[in-house]
């Protein structure tokens, strides 16, 4: 009798332990571990619902823009009645490229070296203008006065790097010199102040 009572009651006893006191049959420790996790999980949204706000704030300050940038080539205006005028860089060279009564031409004055002889047939300035006109090779002007100045006489500089293409013809400046090309035929001519060419 007593070895029977004593399985019965170490069987009690073991069945005891493996159930909890809401008779789930849960393993106390477990429920402990479950309250801890939920525990945790609680915790966690209210800790990201706290530091949102922080990352929301310091994120994506607009960029600002610097005063000292130059203008857009588009901002300037070159366009003066049905032409188009502009200074090289340095502001050796006024330029344009003009539509006159009879033709459109690109051209540019300023002092160059070397200037080739004058024409016998040229009666008046040689030599302080180069200029492309609808055909034809780049050739130095022969001209009583001034055709690439702007009539109210402040043509803004095309910087160096940039071009001006208006009328069948495209303008492009460096520091040093200025190149303007017949779209259509390619002829040209370049221009600085120590040098020149014509194509």
């Amino acid at each position: 009798m007593w070895p029977v009572a004593v399985v019965t009651g170490a069987a009690l006893f073991v069945a005891g332990c493996g159930r909890s006191s809401d008779g789930t049959g849960a393993d106390p420790g477990a429920t402990s571990t479950t309250t801890a996790a939920s525990s945790s999980t609680t915790v966690a949204p209210s800790t990201t619902e706290e530091t949102a706000p922080s990352s929301t704030t310091e994120a994506a300050p607009e960029p600002e823009t610097s005063p000292e940038e130059p203008a857009p080539l588009a901002q300037v205006e070159y366009q003066r009645n049905e032409s188009y005028y502009f200074s090289s860089p340095d502001g050796t060279f006024e330029c344009g490229i003009v539509r006159l009564p009879t033709r459109t031409e690109a051209g540019c004055e300023g002092p160059t070296d070397p200037i080739p002889p004058r024409p016998e047939d040229c009666m008046v300035n040689w030599g302080l203008g180069i200029r492309v006109q609808d055909s034809g090779e780049g050739e130095f002007v022969c001209s009583g006065g001034p055709v690439y100045l702007s009539p109210d006489g402040a043509s803004p500089a095309l910087p160096p790097g940039s071009s001006l293409s208006q009328l069948g013809y495209t303008c492009a400046t460096t520091a040093a010199d200025v190149t303007c090309t017949n779209d259509a035929t390619g002829h040209g001519f370049r221009v600085a102040a120590g040098s020149n060419e014509t194509f």
